[in-house]
């Protein structure tokens, strides 16, 4: 069963500027997370 993801804590990436979301993969470490991707995080010139 699906759940809905309401109210997740959201950032906004340093590479694209788009907003993302809280993952369950980041819960330890959430407050350091400040990419959206792996994409972004190599691409952060």
């Amino acid at each position: 069963m699906a759940h809905k993801k309401v109210n997740l804590p959201e950032k906004i990436c340093k590479t694209c500027q788009r907003p993302f979301s809280w993952r369950k993969k980041w819960e330890k470490n959430w407050e350091e997370v400040v990419y959206c991707s792996d994409k972004c995080r190599k691409n952060k010139n």
